[in-house]
């Protein structure tokens, strides 16, 4: 296996596929995966992660995590490349990683362990354990400020070890740590914070980014993707610009809304996204008409469209 083309392929906007949730019993709507994914696949989407945060991993039982990663996979049947979310603790990682490894998933992209106590060297231990476990290459997902850098500059120059992606909005941190790891590594470096923060990781390193916009305005990440290759500052800008405020609704009560914002958003526009589980609560009326009012200014609002 060739894990250095995997890494390039990375290299491009990481889509978060959501999990409907039926309203009532709250049980998986698997048409509505099928949808969602083949929604992505028609709009040039390159790399799918089932099992991501926006797709409500913690809130998946083992046995439905690894069922969305088999059924994703089997459904993209290489029209993109799959990077399977894994984590929990050490064993449990590497039995949903080896589940998605069977099912055909390019990589796996490991969770941030979600211990209350946690030491640079235990991290380091519990990453490598499940990247050499496993057949298939590994990312890691770095997102608790309080963990050092040298995790990923000790993991480094494990030759299953292709990408991070990032979640920490500290620039210069992260400029710092890209300099530090020797290129000759070809780690993908990825903006885990989407379009929000991608511009300015982007001219920092990260050539990737992740995004659960692209769930609802799929042209609109491609276009700051492609303005961000070209060096397109104008549109870039203008992108930004355009998506700021759905990005802020997300982030509001301390990421609290990073999930349903867009569930309801795919709602409001035609596409199936359901209800989200426990401990993610519905919207309050307040932010799902602000959900409206951005919806109304892409011109996406269902019953406007129509009419």
């Amino acid at each position: 296996m060739d894990f250095t083309s995997i890494a390039k392929k990375l290299e491009t906007i990481c889509a978060i596929n959501i999990v409907p949730f039926n309203e009532g019993t709250k049980e998986i709507d698997w048409q509505g995966v099928e949808e969602n994914i083949e929604f992505l696949l028609e709009n040039d989407t390159e790399v799918i992660v089932p099992n991501g945060n926006t797709g409500e991993f913690y809130a998946l039982t083992l046995d439905e995590a690894k069922e969305v990663a088999r059924k994703v996979t089997k459904q993209i049947n290489g029209r993109a490349t799959v990077v399977a979310g894994v984590g929990y603790s050490v064993e449990t990682a590497i039995e949903l990683g080896k589940d998605a490894q069977e099912a055909g998933a390019d990589c796996v992209m490991i969770h941030q362990p979600i211990h209350p106590f946690i030491t640079t060297e235990g991290a380091i231990s519990y990453f490598k354990k499940i990247m050499e476990a496993l057949d298939i290459p590994s990312i890691i997902y770095f997102k608790n400020p309080n963990l050092s850098d040298d995790v990923i500059k000790e993991l480094a120059s494990l030759k299953k070890f292709i990408g991070v992606k990032y979640a920490i909005n500290d620039l210069p941190r992260f400029t710092q740590v890209v300099r530090e790891v020797p290129k000759e590594h070809n780690l993908a470096w990825i903006c885990g914070t989407a379009e929000k923060w991608a511009p300015y990781f982007y001219y920092a390193g990260a050539k990737g980014f992740t995004s659960g916009l692209i769930n609802i305005y799929p042209s609109s990440s491609q276009k700051m993707l492609t303005a961000l290759r070209d060096a397109d500052d104008e549109t870039v800008w203008n992108i930004w610009n355009e998506v700021i405020g759905f990005e802020n609704l997300r982030a509001k009560h301390h990421d609290g809304n990073n999930v349903v914002v867009i569930k309801e958003a795919m709602e409001e526009v035609g596409l199936r996204a359901g209800v989200t589980r426990e401990p993610v609560s519905p919207l309050n009326e307040a932010d799902k008409e602000e959900v409206r009012g951005i919806l109304r200014s892409w011109n996406m609002l269902k019953e406007e469209v129509k009419n």
